[in-house]
C-alpha cells in the first residue's frame, strides 16, 4: 500500500493527548518528526499519514476529504451533521464529557427543563426580553431547546470560559461540555438532570464516499481497527496462572471451570509441571492458565484458592484478537447499504 491516507488527529485541546496515549496503548504509537510541523506517521500502519487539526477542523477535514478518516469528539459530530461523514467507532473509551444546559444556583426553583420554559415565558412577559443561553453549539442548543418547548431565546455565541457568563451578565444561562461538573460548581452553576444534550466521547470517523472507492483506505482501517478493537478488547480481561496439585488434567480441569468465572475465553490451558523426586503413587502438580475478565479477578483467586490453587500470578492482557474486527465487520455492514 502506498502512504496516500490521511488521519485527522487533535491538534490541542481536552483530548489531544489522551488521543495520542490512545493510539499509542493500542500499538498505533504516532511519530512527529518535527514538533512544530502538524504532520506525523504511524509506523505500525505505513499507509496512515497523520495530520494535526484542532478538534472541530477535523471533521471538516475528514467531510471535505482532506483527510480520510480522523479522531474527534462525538459531540463535534452531533454539532456539525454531514452525509459524508461515518463514524466508524462511536466509543474509543476516553474523553468522556456531556453537553449540558446549566442555570445558576441561585435558581433554586430550577431544577428541570420543564421550569426553565417558565423562565422563558417570565422572562418574555415581564422583562419583554428573550432567555439569553451561552454556547458553542448553537445547532444543537436550538434544536434541543426547541424539543423542550423553549421559543422564546437568544443565542450568544461564546468562546473560551462560558462558565463566567451568567456572573458577567451577558448571558442567562448556558450550554456547554462537562466532565466532573466541577467547573460548573466552581462558577455557582448547577446542571439540569434532564437537559443532557449530548452523552459524548472520543470517537473515530470516515469519509463515506473515499471507503467506497478506495481499497487501500478500506485495508489501512481495517488493520487500525485490528488494533484498536483488540486493545479495547484486552482492556477487560486478566491472564491468571495458578499451580494445582491432582490425580491428573482432567480433575483439575473440572474443578477450575465449576466456577463460571474461571471457565476461560474457551477453557483452561492445563500443562504438567515436570517433578523428578514425585513418587508413583503421588498426585501430580498442573499450572493452569486462563483468561478471566478482570471485574471478576478477585472471584476467580478465591475459587482456585478454594480448590487447593497457590502461587497465582494475574497479568493485564493488551490484546485479545476475535475471529475479526467486529467494528471493521460493522463497517462493511454499513457501507453495503
Amino acid at each position: 500500500m502506498t502512504a496516500d491516507v490521511m488521519l485527522a488527529l487533535p491538534s490541542k485541546g481536552a483530548i489531544a493527548e489522551p488521543t495520542l496515549s490512545f493510539l499509542k496503548d493500542c500499538g498505533l504509537k504516532v511519530e512527529k518528526p518535527n514538533e512544530r510541523q502538524y504532520t506525523g506517521y504511524i509506523p505500525a500502519v505505513p499507509a496512515i499519514n497523520v495530520l494535526f487539526q484542532r478538534v472541530k477542523d477535523v471533521a471538516y477535514k475528514v467531510a471535505d476529504g482532506t483527510a480520510q478518516i480522523g479522531i474527534t469528539g462525538l459531540d463535534v459530530i452531533r454539532e456539525y451533521p454531514d452525509d459524508q461523514l461515518l463514524v466508524v467507532h462511536p466509543d474509543l473509551g476516553y474523553g468522556q464529557c456531556r453537553l449540558i444546559v446549566a442555570v445558576p444556583e441561585a435558581w433554586v426553583d430550577v431544577n428541570s427543563m420543564a421550569d426553565l420554559e417558565d423562565v422563558a415565558v417570565d422572562f418574555r412577559e415581564g422583562e419583554h426580553r428573550n432567555l439569553r443561553v451561552a454556547t458553542t453549539y448553537t445547532n444543537l442548543t436550538r434544536q434541543f431547546l426547541h424539543q423542550r418547548g423553549i421559543h422564546h431565546f437568544t443565542l450568544v455565541r461564546a468562546e473560551g470560559a462560558i462558565e463566567v457568563a451568567p456572573t458577567i451578565g451577558y448571558a442567562d444561562v448556558i450550554v456547554d461540555l462537562t466532565q466532573t461538573g466541577t467547573t460548573l460548581r466552581e462558577n455557582h452553576l448547577k446542571a439540569l438532570p434532564d437537559g443532557v444534550i449530548v452523552e459524548s466521547q472520543a470517537c473515530l470517523i470516515a469519509n463515506r464516499a473515499a471507503l467506497k472507492n478506495n481499497p487501500d483506505l478500506l485495508e489501512a482501517l481495517r488493520m487500525m481497527l485490528e488494533y484498536i478493537d483488540a486493545a479495547l478488547n484486552g482492556r477487560r480481561y486478566s491472564q491468571v496462572t495458578v499451580n494445582i496439585c491432582g490425580p491428573d488434567a482432567e480433575d483439575i480441569g473440572r474443578k477450575v471451570v465449576s466456577n463460571a468465572v474461571t471457565g476461560g475465553l474457551l477453557g483452561p490451558t492445563i500443562a504438567p509441571i515436570y517433578s523428578p523426586n514425585r513418587a508413583a503413587d503421588e498426585n501430580r502438580w498442573f499450572t493452569i492458565t486462563i483468561t478471566v475478565e478482570s471485574k471478576h479477578l478477585l472471584d476467580a483467586v478465591n475459587h482456585l484458592r478454594a480448590i487447593g490453587g497457590t502461587q497465582i500470578v494475574a497479568s493485564p492482557v493488551r490484546y485479545v484478537f476475535l475471529e475479526d474486527a467486529p467494528s471493521f465487520t460493522r463497517l462493511l455492514r454499513e457501507l453495503e447499504r
